[in-house]
């Protein structure tokens, strides 16, 4: 033991000081922070914005970076969707050459990484059951259409090729549509009408999350699904109206996407006249620039709560300044009666230490609170992930062990006799 105290004499130091925190030292601290209590408060407002800053800044962060992944892990991160562009003024001779059958049995015959495909027409129709009616978009699509975009039922059944190839009158409804339609009554085998058409209800999708397409976004719950070919023989489009309104492409593997795209890109060149009247969705794409958006969007959220932190910081080494000026006399005295240079620096940076630690919790409450009023009165997701609550009570520790460190060695070194004096 002799020989480690030689070699280590730090470790004495070590035990003292962990003596010192939890035991006299410690109490003497708190009883400093107890008599002065506004002084302790106001010190603490800085720490307490600016963690309930950094929590509610990231959360807003994370929950928008949720949503958006979401929104566009629905689409398929290996699916291709091609749409019509707005149609324009002169847009009257290029209808021919819109999107079409064709078009889409063209891809899959040319394109060795497709998997599956569907057509899709859209159009905006009021229905009606009994006597309660709704504005529904009506989607002419094909089987594949439910698998591309992961859809699933809660009942029923989909539709199938068969009733695609025969024409059929049945339909696949979404969840609003069930709710608003069919309120007290189960709605499989009952009918709803579209214009002069009478449907009868096959099958009825779960809700489904919001999803962007584009700049489009796509609420899958107000549509009612019908076969293709039902809806192109059944219902008159526009004279300037293509026969699809977009195809939806499943590739292969997720590192062809892209590649397939350009192919798409040029097959469609071609049969549509050299004309560049479409345009291509690659959800992929779209999540690769969400991702480096949401990246510069946290880190300019996360600065800012960080600038926050640094101003409580700064008020703490301030007031704790003001503080040694005040007690000057209090440190002269227990200098005299034997207190060492190392119990006056950490009486004052156990003080500093412990508001930086009760202002990270008040402000983690605070800022739990503040994501769950956005939440609450917005449309606005919000998520408070675990490792930004750790990094927000991390740097408030920090910012009190460095903020509060010189003004602890400012008061350790005072000169006993002439803190005496002090007045």
């Amino acid at each position: 033991m002799k020989s480690n105290r030689k070699y280590f004499p730090q470790h004495r130091r070590f035990y003292r000081l962990i003596n010192l925190i939890t035991g006299d030292q410690f109490n003497i601290s708190v009883q400093g922070l107890k008599e002065h209590k506004t002084r302790s408060f106001l010190t603490m407002l800085g720490i307490i914005f600016g963690v309930a800053a950094v929590i509610s800044m990231l959360a807003i962060g994370e929950g928008a970076r949720r949503k958006t992944l979401s929104q566009i892990q629905s689409l398929g991160l290996k699916n291709i969707i091609i749409q019509n562009k707005a149609e324009t003024e002169d847009s009257d001779k290029s209808s021919a050459f819109q999107l079409s059958l064709a078009d889409r049995d063209a891809i899959t015959s040319i394109l060795p990484t497709v998997v599956r495909s569907a057509p899709v027409v859209e159009e905006k129709y009021e229905v009606s059951s009994a006597n309660r009616f709704m504005e529904v978009t009506v989607t002419g699509t094909e089987p594949a259409y439910f698998q591309l975009l992961n859809l699933h039922l809660s009942r029923g059944a989909f539709f199938t090729e068969r009733d695609n190839r025969f024409y059929q009158r049945v339909c696949v409804i979404g969840a609003e549509v069930a709710a608003t339609l069919f309120p007290t009554e189960n709605p499989l085998g009952k009918y709803l009408k579209i214009e002069n058409h009478w449907f009868m209800v096959i099958g009825i999708l779960y809700y489904q999350p919001v999803s962007v397409a584009g700049n489009t976004e796509v609420n899958q719950n107000t549509h009612v699904f019908i076969p293709v070919r039902t809806s192109i023989v059944r219902f008159t489009r526009g004279p300037q109206k293509s026969e699809l309104d977009e195809i939806i492409v499943e590739i292969n593997d997720s590192k062809y996407v892209v590649s397939s795209a350009g192919f798409i890109e040029r097959i469609l060149f071609r049969r549509h006249n050299k004309e560049n009247n479409f345009k291509l969705i690659v959800p992929e794409q779209l999540l690769r620039q969400s991702e480096e958006t949401q990246k510069i969007f946290n880190i300019v959220m996360g600065a800012i709560a960080g600038i926050s932190l640094l101003v409580g910081g700064i008020g703490i080494m301030n007031i704790m300044l003001a503080s040694v000026l005040e007690r000057t006399r209090e440190i002269g005295i227990r200098r005299s009666l034997g207190a060492t240079k190392l119990d006056i620096r950490n009486q004052f940076l156990i003080e500093a230490i412990i508001l930086s630690l009760v202002g990270g919790v008040i402000g983690i409450l605070i800022g739990y609170g503040l994501t769950f009023i956005v939440t609450l009165y917005s449309d606005w997701e919000t998520a408070v992930s675990l490792w930004s609550v750790i990094l927000s009570f991390g740097v408030s520790s920090l910012v009190g062990i460095l903020f509060g460190y010189y003004p602890a060695k400012k008061a350790a070194e005072l000169n006993p006799i002439e803190a005496l004096r002090y007045e």
